[in-house]
């Protein structure tokens, strides 16, 4: 499905790239809101003020936001500061308050993105409006939900629609909250060049320390914008406390950050690039009839198992070729995740196609 989409550019609010959205996990009172806003909007960099309204908690009990009161906090910030306003909805009734209190920029969050019914709810409520809404990747690794979400958004009729990348969940030790998985953006935007793509990388990192760096790794990969969560005093926050920055400390990464450009008009440059991009073409182009070769291999061997009724995994054997192979690999600069995912990869599709010829007999047979 083609989606029909402006980027933020064209979203007629003043916005360049990258767009920065920043401002506390939540509204705690206005005096919070208007401060925080205050102090960011010094900076001078930060085009938009975010602060959650309504916040989906794990378990009951916990701090869920203050409710509609919040966005009339946002509206004082924003006479002061005269900076776009924007918050998370999750419903229909979310959408219809922000609406109503002027809120400009919108935003459905992981925990909504990952139930089409919820989505679709938000999506019946923006039918008839104008709005820019963003969608955050949903908590688990799924493109497909993502992709659906920005679907039924953009059949509602929003054409000022981009994306949020904030990470995925995991229960492997990481020294992120959410994995960034940056594969996951890189994918949306080869299926769909004209979504920008907003990272957040207060909700990757979940502590304050790692913000820059996945900051200048989202602007490396030419993404759109950045959300970077901001309170006057991140110490006593009320939610997610260790991955908020202190707007002195948000100026500090916000200046370290270098902005690169996606092209050049430099004609030896391009000359350059091109003739690497070639060499880089043919070496794929290598890299893929040894592939085969390996394969047709593959499946030769695959004829001997089933001769001698061998199974097809070899535990020993498969063990032998990863530590040979990670060896190898870090002699010649390679990292160990990229190894050992490319064997799995090349592993998973010599079993496939050993599988298939040990038992073509039986399925011709049951024909």
């Amino acid at each position: 499905m083609t989606l029909k989409v402006k980027q933020i550019k064209d979203w007629g609010l003043g916005l360049t790239k990258p767009m920065i959205i920043s401002g506390p996990c939540s509204a705690e009172s206005e005096e919070q809101v208007v401060n925080t806003a205050k102090e960011i909007a010094a900076l001078g960099k930060v085009n938009v003020l975010r602060a959650g309204i309504w916040k989906p908690r794990t378990r009951p009990n916990s701090f869920e936001g203050v409710g509609e009161v919040g966005l009339e906090w946002l509206n004082a910030a924003k006479k002061e500061t005269g900076m776009l306003t924007a918050t998370e909805v999750a419903n229909g009734k979310h959408v219809e308050a922000c609406l109503k209190a002027g809120v400009d920029i919108l935003w459905v969050g992981a925990r909504t993105t990952v139930n089409p019914f919820s989505v679709q709810e938000v999506a019946d409520a923006l039918k008839g409006v104008d709005v820019p809404v963003l969608v955050k990747n949903p908590i688990n690794p799924d493109l497909a939900l993502w992709i659906g979400g920005l679907e039924r958004i953009n059949q509602a009729g929003i054409t000022r629609l981009g994306a949020i990348h904030r990470g995925f969940s995991t229960f492997e030790k990481t020294p992120f909250r959410n994995i960034p998985m940056w594969d996951m953006a890189i994918e949306l935007k080869r299926k769909y060049p004209d979504v920008d793509i907003v990272c957040d990388p207060s909700h990757i990192a979940g502590n304050r320390d790692l913000i820059g760096y996945i900051s200048q790794k989202a602007l490396d990969l030419d993404m759109s914008g950045l959300m970077i969560e901001s309170h006057i005093t991140p110490s006593v926050a009320l939610s997610d406390a260790a991955q908020q920055v202190t707007p002195q400390r948000l100026g500090e990464i916000l200046d370290s950050l270098q902005v690169r450009k996606a092209s050049t008009d430099d004609v030896e440059f391009s000359s350059k690039l091109e003739g690497l991009r070639n060499d880089i073409d043919k070496i794929d182009d290598e890299l893929f009839h040894m592939l085969s070769s390996r394969m047709k291999l593959a499946e030769q061997i695959g004829e001997y198992k089933k001769d001698n009724s061998v199974t097809i995994l070899q535990v020993g054997r498969w063990e032998e070729i990863v530590n040979k192979r990670i060896s190898l690999a870090k002699a010649l600069g390679l990292g160990d995740e990229f190894v050992e995912t490319v064997l799995k990869a090349i592993h998973k599709e010599s079993i496939r196609r050993q599988n298939i010829v040990m038992n073509q007999a039986g399925e011709m047979a049951g024909k």
